[in-house]
């Protein structure tokens, strides 16, 4: 066989197309790059999403200030303050409005009592 007849049989023979195989790596890096302007949009969604908007309203918030005396606890001023509550409710209710650590007192600490007690009075 000469050249030639290898040259032709090349020339004559239909072209093979190969299709495109991804591999795992470039699947992954397509799925990434794809995913990545949602992922962005939710970045930033979730960073500008918390912010609190300063506005004219004030907080109406009504309690009542007491000052803790020597040995007072919190259960004896819910038994002072509002006789008629439950004192497990009280001693929540001050301890959530004022962020204390837990029931422990200190002497000439001022102590705010929530309104719906003070009214009880």
């Amino acid at each position: 066989m000469s050249t030639i007849a290898i040259a032709e049989l090349q020339r004559t023979a239909p072209a093979v197309r190969t299709r495109l195989r991804l591999t795992r790596r470039g699947r992954f890096v397509l799925t990434t790059l794809a995913a990545l302007p949602l992922l962005v949009v939710v970045a930033l969604a979730v960073l500008n999403g918390g912010q609190a908007s300063a506005g004219n309203a004030q907080s109406h918030a009504h309690f009542e200030t007491v000052t803790i005396q020597p040995g007072e606890t919190l259960w004896q001023l819910a038994e002072e303050t509002a006789p008629s509550a439950d004192p497990r409710d009280f001693v929540q209710d001050v301890i959530t409005l004022n962020a204390l650590d837990g029931s422990g007192l200190q002497a000439g600490e001022k102590i705010a009592i929530p309104a719906k007690y003070t009214a009880a009075k």
